[in-house]
């Protein structure tokens, strides 16, 4: 699978970019995926479409939005694209906004890109990145630092040296002793591997965030071998809920789907582990 930097040519790249509004900012990664000859015009203008009608559920961290819509046509192939802005917008977010940094992400199909969504979930997971990526002088600079790390895991930080794109909320996701609590929860045999699903408009985008986010906490927990996590859509949902013992995903997706005969938990900074960490300990009560 393609890596991080293998989809993010320099040329997507553009860094202090002024925009009135979202709207802007969107058209202005869009129109970097048409420039890379990754995607037509069509599928900035699905991406609008997409916050138009499922709200700002991609603003998935404090100043961050991943912007995409469904693999299509439009797509030409899979590939990112990374903006900077000068002055940060509003999303329309409750508690990630302003928006300063704009990803936009185009898919030819699920799995292409996941190893690269993994690798860009745990780097704006470590504050110090997150800082060298908003002052990253070029383009280069930037595609440095982000192939520094798509294969291992960063460490687990503390608070006071979050940056603004992921926030104070990635702290070290356990205090000590509180992993063998959590050991002593883990599924039992009666259900060998329990399933959670986490939910996105489309599928390919902010739910694979979230995804990698939990597969680092249970990780953590030494949970891996019992709970696996699916990264799906909110069509796909409905029929996968009684697979499942939760399902996660942002404030507006979880409006949107209702009660689906399962829990549905919202988290609202899909790269921070502290709270995916909380969230996972609410639903195990442990």
């Amino acid at each position: 699978m393609a890596a991080l930097s293998d989809l993010l040519p320099a040329a997507a790249v553009r860094l202090d970019v002024r925009a009135a509004d979202w709207q802007e900012a969107i058209r202005t990664a869009g129109g970097l995926l048409v420039d890379a000859d990754a995607t037509t015009d069509a599928y900035t203008v699905e991406m609008l479409r997409n916050v138009e009608e499922n709200g700002p559920y991609l603003v998935i961290a404090p100043g961050f939005a991943l912007a995409h819509a469904r693999p299509s046509p439009a797509v030409l192939r899979t590939a990112l694209s990374w903006v900077r802005l000068a002055e940060p917008v509003e999303f329309g977010h409750e508690s990630n906004d302003p928006v300063r940094l704009v990803v936009a992400l185009a898919a030819r199909d699920s799995a292409a890109h996941t190893d690269a969504m993994a690798a860009l979930a745990r780097l704006l997971a470590d504050p110090a990145t997150t800082r060298a990526l908003r002052e990253a002088p070029g383009p280069e600079d930037l595609r440095r630092i982000l192939a520094g790390d798509e294969s291992e895991p960063t460490a687990p930080v503390d608070a006071a040296d979050a940056g603004d794109v992921t926030d104070a909320g990635n702290t070290a996701v356990a205090g000590e002793g509180r992993e063998a609590e959590a050991d002593e929860r883990r599924p039992g045999a009666g259900r060998a591997v329990h399933k959670i699903l986490t939910v996105c408009g489309n599928g390919v985008g902010t739910s694979l965030f979230l995804k990698h986010t939990l597969e680092q906490v249970l990780d953590r927990w030494g949970w891996a071998r019992h709970v696996t996590v699916e990264a799906t859509d909110t069509i796909s949902t409905k029929g996968k809920a009684a697979e499942a013992v939760a399902i996660l995903t942002s404030r507006e997706i979880a409006r949107t789907l209702g009660d689906v005969g399962v829990p549905v938990r919202v988290v609202e900074d899909f790269t921070s582990r502290t709270e995916a960490d909380r969230v996972l300990r609410d639903t195990y009560d442990v």
